[in-house]
């Protein structure tokens, strides 16, 4: 389709501004951010007015499903709107194949409709689908490449202080917290660099940067340079924020905010994980399983989406500024969670509500009506016929649906339920989750992992896995058939090679 039959299929839809121009994209994405981390979705403790103000003005999804508890394969799946299966994609090494071709991104199609398209920040899907944008976006490390060359130009090196580690990420002094399993070291003052770590989840503390030289900062003033350049339209512009993702770091500005003395500690905090499909995984994590460890790690994190929200609200201003608020679909949602110390558990990869719950926002002046709230279950594999039917964009058939119909009161957007994956071995593979129920359960009849049911109105916190106890199983039985027969439909769908082995399983009860 060229550029004039792309306008006119738009005027006919009823999509184009009183200028003539179709709507542009504004999309925004944030990495490992829980839903329940924001105001709008009931936190006490952290203020997101920006944020909130999207919910407010445009339709807020009260349960959105993340495709996959890990950053790759759930960003692909969002860009494609295709299950692993179909994409090809299982890990975090899929981004750097140059082979793999998952098919096109929502962005690849607007840009062959005559769209200029820019993605600044992180990146973290496979290259193949990075051919539209204007600046080249290529990978991850040449992305921190340009991050720390600006670091040497505003925020030089200096060596570590007492009470100081030297960050791998930043490459800049930080001053750790105590859960920071380096943090003796900083005490002692050896000017250590935080090496001994065995991930960035354990990297927690306060960087010495300036304020305007986080990682949060960087990505969001290069996405306001991009707007200036994009402001003719229709543009397509990805503000991709590496943060709340670990190393937990930002500058004493934000941290300042939050004493993690003040910190709640997660009601499953002290989950004892008797029929929990995680528990050997949690048995890992015992030095998270202190309560003020966990507040700490919580402060900061809370700190880092406390300056996401100021930042994404520059962009919001400066959008306002250039006139193109009214003619501009703005998308907000993560890849994925952060477990935060739910049920003795950091990081994601499991599915319990912490880590694959996510937020998504969504604002169309004059199309979207504001302060709609969406409550069946969706999933991020929906946005690509999402974006590109509120675009005007015909969108080939993929796993997910557009979820215009919902938001506008006219029915379902495909089934009443929605599926997460986890592609490893001995752990529920599959997640089912309706309004009220959840169904975790592994993809063979031969895998160790535990089969879990949890009923999400009466026991929102997922404490009692009603397959666990056998008092229990008998009850629960036809529910949990129920929702097995749900997925197995899904994998029929999606023609995933884990259909028989799934429908083979026998489910505990």
């Amino acid at each position: 389709m060229n550029r004039r039959d792309f306008l006119t299929a738009a005027a006919s839809a009823g999509l184009l501004s009183a200028a003539g121009r179709p709507p542009n994209l504004l999309f925004l994405i944030a990495d490992q951010l829980r839903a329940d981390a924001l105001r709008c979705y009931g936190n006490s403790v952290l203020p997101t007015p920006n944020l909130d103000r999207l919910a407010r003005e445009g339709v807020r999804f009260a349960t959105d499903m993340c495709p996959f508890p890990v950053c790759v394969p759930s960003r692909t799946g969002m860009l494609t709107g295709k299950s692993s299966a179909n994409t090809g994609v299982h890990g975090n090494l899929a981004a750097q194949d140059p082979v793999l071709d998952p098919g096109p991104s929502f962005d690849n199609l607007l840009h062959d409709r005559g769209y200029r398209g820019q993605y600044w920040g992180k990146w973290h899907a496979p290259y193949k689908m990075a051919r539209t944008y204007d600046n080249h976006v290529l990978d991850v490390p040449n992305e921190h490449r340009s991050f720390l060359a600006f670091l040497d130009q505003h925020a030089p090196q200096r060596p570590p202080h007492r009470g100081e580690l030297l960050d791998k990420f930043y490459q800049r002094a930080y001053r750790p917290y105590p859960v920071d399993t380096q943090y003796a070291d900083a005490q002692a003052g050896t000017g250590a660099l935080n090496d001994k770590h065995a991930n960035q989840q354990e990297t927690v503390g306060v960087v010495d940067v300036p304020d305007r030289c986080t990682d949060t900062a960087f990505t969001v003033e290069r996405s306001l340079r991009a707007l200036d350049e994009l402001k003719g339209g229709p543009f397509s512009l990805t503000c991709s924020i590496s943060p709340p993702h670990p190393p937990f770091l930002t500058v004493a500005r934000y941290t300042d905010r939050f004493p993690w003395q003040k910190m709640p500690v997660p009601r499953n905090f002290s989950d004892d994980l008797r029929w929990s499909p995680y528990r050997l995984r949690a048995q890992t994590m015992a030095h998270f399983h202190k309560a003020e460890y966990v507040q700490q790690q919580n402060a900061v994190y809370f700190a880092m989406i406390a300056e996401i929200d100021e930042h994404l609200g520059r962009l919001l201003t400066r959008l306002d500024d250039l006139g193109l608020a009214r003619n501009t679909l703005v998308v907000f949602t993560a890849d994925h969670g952060e477990m935060g110390g739910s049920h003795g558990l950091v990081s994601k990869m499991v599915f319990y509500e912490e880590a694959v719950h996510v937020p998504m926002l969504m604002r169309l002046p004059g199309v979207i009506q504001p302060g709609t709230v969406v409550q069946p279950p969706v999933s991020g594999l929906d946005l690509f016929a999402t974006v590109l039917d509120y675009l005007g964009v015909p969108a080939p058939a993929r796993d997910g649906d557009s979820l215009r119909p919902l938001i506008e009161g006219r029915g379902h957007a495909g089934p009443d339920y929605r599926v997460a994956e986890w592609a490893t071995r001995n752990v529920p593979n599959y997640m089912v989750r309706t309004v009220d129920w959840k169904l975790m359960m592994p993809d063979s009849p031969q895998s160790k992992g535990i089969d879990a049911l949890y009923d999400l109105r009466n026991d929102p916190y997922e404490m009692r896995n009603l397959l666990g106890d056998p008092a229990d199983r008998p009850r629960y039985a036809a529910q949990a058939r129920e929702m097995k027969d749900r997925l197995v439909e899904w994998l029929a769908r999606v023609h995933s090679p884990a259909l028989e082995g799934v429908k083979s399983r026998k489910l505990a009860g």
